[in-house]
């Protein structure tokens, strides 16, 4: 069994029974079974129905979601709103895929040995999806896994993350109210560590769906089955330059946001701000202000703006890395426990360089701030860890913010915006240590996806 706790103040939600390797052999069994039936194959209009009920059961349970994140994850409840929002659409998003998806024409006649044939390509469901996910985005995040295979005709086993899985539950609960067939999306929660590995790694998944710790990540992509494909969704240690020219007025609220929005717990936060030396102190001053009037505490609030981490563990090791960054000589402004798991926001100034806080990705209400005089010298800052994943600018010069779009060594490049911005349409992916492969929802599905080309040989035209 395992214990659901509400991230805020620990007090029991629910108590789940675990799946044992019998069980997780059954769902395997069954979604092999399911693929190597073609006659079996839901058609697209039957698959895109399935979605566009699924996108109204979750509308009519919307509140619900929003409280259930807010409890299990501690995500504050009107950002629940917004993730729940973004789930309906992403659902929605997924079956329209459907209308355009298809292949395309090869040319053929071109050579004398390519004469008298047609050939195109069609597109085919790769086989069984195994998907890991993560607590940060306990709804939107097994969206993004469920609805592309959905679409493409893949079962699906979905694992969530231990700490938050009751929002995966109920949405599988209404794929099938929805009126998905039985064994197509299934969930699993592992009793150990060592069975979800044999999960990942199991011959007959196909693809490997992966949102967590790039630990793990490379771990896993390096014992697959052979054949197996995968996509890795890892963190970043998110870089935001502020030119000199920029307009402070108009960056506060947006840097307020990427970097503490549920609590920084995004793989894409904003967390290290570098300023020119003109606006430093100016900077520094205006965000202290705007972080005092965050309210933090109780994510069910509809007025809180700063929920709390997901673990005590995770609130101690944030703690520690901000002392560790204090004692080597960062200046602190704000920060606190406010209780077991929530603290409150945190700006470092002028961290060093090889600190925990500046090198590796921080999971917790903290930015870190530092000066530069030149442009070089913050895109080399920015650019020098062995994680990318998205980064911005903020300026008011179109020549600085072209330079810095095409420089700046990130998947994504936000201009006059936060780090953290994403759309569920976009292309969504770390580069180097960050990830592997592309997610977003039409990028999943292309990724959950093989193409056969099929090549038709006429006779030879007579007379």
């Amino acid at each position: 069994m395992i214990e659901v706790v509400q991230a805020f103040d620990r007090a029991p939600i629910a108590e789940l029974p675990t799946d044992d390797a019998s069980a997780l052999e059954a769902k395997l069994s069954t979604a092999h079974a399911r693929f190597q039936d073609r006659a079996g194959w839901l058609q697209p209009h039957q698959r895109m129905s399935v979605l566009h009920r699924l996108a109204g059961l979750v509308e009519q349970q919307r509140e619900a979601f929003a409280m259930r994140i807010s409890r299990e994850g501690g995500k504050p409840y009107t950002d629940a709103l917004v993730e729940t929002d973004r789930a309906i659409d992403g659902i929605r998003n997924a079956a329209d895929l459907l209308r355009a998806r298809g292949g395309v024409e090869i040319p053929m006649g071109l050579s004398t040995a390519s004469e008298h044939r047609r050939a195109w390509t069609i597109k085919e469901p790769i086989g069984v999806v195994a998907a890991i996910s993560a607590f940060n985005h306990p709804l939107n995040l097994i969206v993004h896994q469920i609805a592309p295979a959905i679409a493409t005709g893949c079962p699906v086993i979905v694992k969530p993350a231990m700490a938050t899985p009751l929002s995966c539950l109920e949405l599988v609960r209404l794929v099938h109210e929805a009126g998905m067939p039985e064994g197509w999306v299934q969930t699993l929660l592992p009793e150990s560590r060592a069975l979800s590995e044999a999960f990942a790694t199991d011959p007959r998944v196909a693809f490997l769906s992966f949102i967590g710790s790039a630990k793990v990540g490379w771990r896993l992509r390096s014992i697959l089955a052979p054949g197996t494909r995968c996509a890795l969704e890892h963190g970043g240690v998110a870089p935001v330059i502020v030119d000199r020219s920029a307009d402070l007025d108009a960056l506060i609220e947006p840097m307020t946001k990427g970097g503490y929005y549920h609590a920084g717990q995004v793989c894409v936060s904003v967390q290290r701000i570098y300023v020119h030396a003109a606006l430093k102190q100016d900077f520094i001053e205006r965000f202290a202000a705007r972080l005092k009037q965050l309210r933090v505490g109780d994510p069910t609030r509809a007025d809180t703006d700063v929920g709390p981490l997901i673990k005590p563990e995770e609130a101690q090791r944030v703690e520690s890395w901000i002392d560790e960054a204090v004692t080597a000589g960062a200046h602190r402004i704000g920060g606190g426990r406010l209780s077991e798991t929530t603290l409150r926001p945190t700006i470092l100034v002028d961290p060093p360089r090889d600190a925990k806080v500046s090198a590796h990705e921080i999971f917790g209400p903290v930015t870190c701030v530092y000066g530069y005089n030149e442009i070089d010298e913050a895109l080399a800052a920015a650019n020098y860890l062995p994680v990318a994943f998205q980064a911005s600018i903020f300026t008011r010069e179109l020549e600085i913010a072209f330079d810095a779009a095409e420089r700046l060594d990130a998947s994504t490049v936000m201009v006059n915006d936060h780090s953290a911005f994403r759309t569920d349409w976009m292309p969504f992916a770390g580069r180097r240590q960050s990830g592997y492969g592309v997610g977003g929802i039409p990028y999943t599905a292309h990724e959950m996806t093989s193409e056969k080309m099929i090549v038709f040989k006429r006779h030879e035209r007579l007379g």
